[in-house]
């Protein structure tokens, strides 16, 4: 049985092209291939092309130097179809006025499709036409993704959340699907059971297996000939992420498609959520719900409502906070990745459940209201944490309060203290320049970064915002970039080119720091 060399990649079935009116196409040779793959179109006339061969192509040829006896012919069939070719496409006129006897007769003999391309069909037309029908393929493909994705996240905030996600991957995937526990017990299903009486025990039967190999969360599958069926099982981590204690299985009829893949590997990482113990724990489905339609790719005030009436911020307004790490002001053990005590007692620290923890990094949302300055808690110091509050923003705000949270971070590694609150003053120079103006004032002023190729203007300003932050500073700025000292002083000789100023002069670095605050997506507060 014929298979694709990549089955994630991108294809068009070779009945798409044979039913092309405006090519012409007809099969004079092999089985019946009209489900066939093919990923891309290749033309060739070298006697054996197939070191140039990756699998799933439409070779096309003129038979320009194509064997003269009939044995020569049947070793090039051979050849390709080793090689994973998906199909021959013979050119009629001018080397051979029809295709060749023996090139059907060997295609016939290797189960290799066999096309006819009429002489008036060029061979860049069956190429423009397979890759079309990629595009529109590709784009049906991510539509199908996309609203399996909403669905997904709909499901996953409500109340019977297991089942609800359950029932949208089998909706989507057109598969049976079930939930088993670590002995194979079926939790909870959604979809048709498929016909033959022996596929949910062929099932639950694989899930055993796959669940009791050594090693972490894994996936597995198999086909059932027999029963006319395609299994696959996907294994849950657990809570210490690598053992598995649950199983996702599916029974279909047909084959997965790669939108079928992305989907069910969308639902397993919902059902993993759903399914720890933080959630089991928890009845804020409203919030799960919400952080899990941010992982989804919901934008932050779409989700904002689901969190205020779960209790969240408010008034809707949240406070950023980003956090660093430093053992030189603490005998505490360096942080772990998601260590729930950690979570938990910065959680409590910080007055929030939203808190994630990176390493020596964290970032959190506090619930406030708009006009209350956040408290910061003396004992995060104590465990070695500095940090860095941004003012109280509403949900659209939050990436311009990400922002200042970082800015103020930053501040207070370079004040050695232990914690900066981002406040905004009118009595500063700001409040005296016309806001457009400034805006434009500094876009004018950067301007000839956009002319710095790699690593990009974004890069410099960044490195410059951070070198003035820490007044000067190369090995300080050099750690908080996670770069080498050189870098920075590249850049930093790069900036200074560019904008033709010298950066030892005070005045000079004054007016950056202004410009920089004024830049348009900054406030001049910041």
């Amino acid at each position: 049985m014929y298979e694709s060399a990549n089955a994630e990649q991108p294809s068009v079935r070779l009945g798409v092209l044979l039913a092309d009116p405006g090519l012409g196409l007809t099969q004079v040779a092999g089985p019946a291939a009209g489900d066939r793959p093919v990923s891309t179109v290749g033309t060739t006339e070298i006697e054996d092309p197939t070191p140039y061969l990756v699998g799933g192509e439409l070779l096309l040829t003129a038979g320009v130097r194509l064997p003269d006896d009939a044995d020569g012919v049947d070793t090039y069939v051979r050849r390709v179809v080793a090689a994973g070719v998906a199909a021959l496409g013979f050119g009629v006129a001018p080397v051979h006025p029809e295709v060749p006897s023996e090139l059907v007769r060997a295609c016939d003999r290797h189960g290799l499709p066999l096309l006819r391309l009429p002489p008036a069909t060029p061979f860049v037309a069956v190429g423009q036409a397979a890759y079309a029908a990629i595009a529109e393929a590709r784009n049906r493909e991510l539509r199908e993704i996309s609203r399996a994705q909403s669905a997904l996240a709909s499901a996953a905030a409500r109340p019977d959340a297991l089942r609800a996600v359950l029932g949208q991957l089998a909706t989507h995937t057109g598969a049976w699907s079930v939930l088993y526990d670590a002995q194979g017990t079926e939790l909870f299903s959604a979809g048709p059971r498929p016909a033959p009486p022996d596929a949910p025990q062929l099932l639950r039967d694989l899930a055993v297996r796959t669940l009791r190999r050594d090693g972490g969360p894994t996936a597995a599958a198999a086909h059932e000939p027999d029963q006319g069926i395609h299994l696959a099982v996907h294994t849950l981590p657990g809570t210490d992420r690598t053992t598995a204690t649950l199983t996702l299985g599916q029974a279909a009829t047909t084959p997965p498609t790669v939108a079928h893949r992305r989907v069910t590997s969308m639902a397993t990482v919902l059902l993993a959520l759903l399914t720890s113990p933080r959630h089991a724990l928890s009845t804020d489905t409203h919030s799960v719900g919400a952080l899990v339609r941010l992982m989804l790719g919901a934008k932050p005030a779409e989700v904002a409502p689901a969190l205020v009436s779960a209790g969240g911020a408010r008034g809707g307004h949240w406070t950023v906070v980003h956090g660093r790490h430093l053992p030189t002001r603490s005998a505490s053990a360096p942080p772990t990745d998601g260590d729930p005590a950690q979570l938990a007692a910065l959680g409590a620290l910080l007055g929030t459940p939203y808190v994630y923890m990176d390493g020596p990094c964290l970032k959190a949302l506090i619930p406030g209201a708009p006009d209350v300055r956040p408290s910061v808690p003396a004992q995060a110091a104590d465990l070695g944490w500095v940090l860095g509050y941004s003012a109280p923003a509403s949900a659209h705000d939050l990436p311009h309060a990400d922002t200042q949270a970082e800015r103020a971070l930053q501040r207070a590694i370079a004040a050695e203290a232990p914690a900066v609150v981002h406040t905004a003053d009118a009595l500063t120079l700001s409040a005296l320049v016309s806001p457009a103006d400034a805006r434009e004032l500094a876009r004018t002023r950067f301007a000839p970064l956009e002319r710095a190729g790699a690593p990009g203007a974004a890069v410099l300003l960044d490195t410059l915002r951070t070198w003035l932050t820490l007044h000067g500073s190369w090995d300080r700025t050099a750690a908080a970039l996670q770069v080498h000292r050189n870098t920075v002083r590249h850049r930093l000789a790069r900036v200074a080119d560019l904008l033709d100023v010298d950066l030892q002069d005070p005045g000079v670095r004054m007016e950056l720091w202004f410009a920089l605050q004024w830049l348009p997506g900054e406030s001049a507060d910041s």
